[in-house]
């Protein structure tokens, strides 16, 4: 049996309206940057539209951004803030939701 290691995927969500979905009245859903901890990214993707629904949010679509190794590769520069927020889902085998921006109809 082989032993998987976890990694920490940074995720972008969009999210619809349902009701006591806790989104600014007005609004027509939001996008969520969020870190899930995962064996792949399929996983964190589960996990996080799982716990997204369990907070009445109704996820749309999911983009996935990859690891922090594989952002890094890419040339993208990750501050300390973020990094933390990674580390802890990691340590917590969490999703963390580091931030929310709520779209509204021009």
């Amino acid at each position: 049996m082989t032993n998987k290691t976890k990694s920490v995927y940074t995720l972008v969500v969009q999210v619809g309206r349902s009701k006591n979905d806790g989104l600014p009245n007005g609004s027509t859903g939001a996008g969520l940057l969020c870190y899930a901890s995962g064996i792949d990214e399929p996983e964190a993707v589960r996990e996080t539209v799982a716990i997204l629904k369990q907070a009445d949010l109704s996820p749309l679509d999911v983009t996935g951004h990859g690891t922090v190794e594989d952002r890094l590769t890419v040339g993208e520069e990750i501050g300390e803030e973020e990094l933390n927020l990674m580390e802890r889902a990691e340590n917590e085998n969490s999703v963390i939701v580091a931030q929310m921006t709520p779209f509204f109809e021009n």
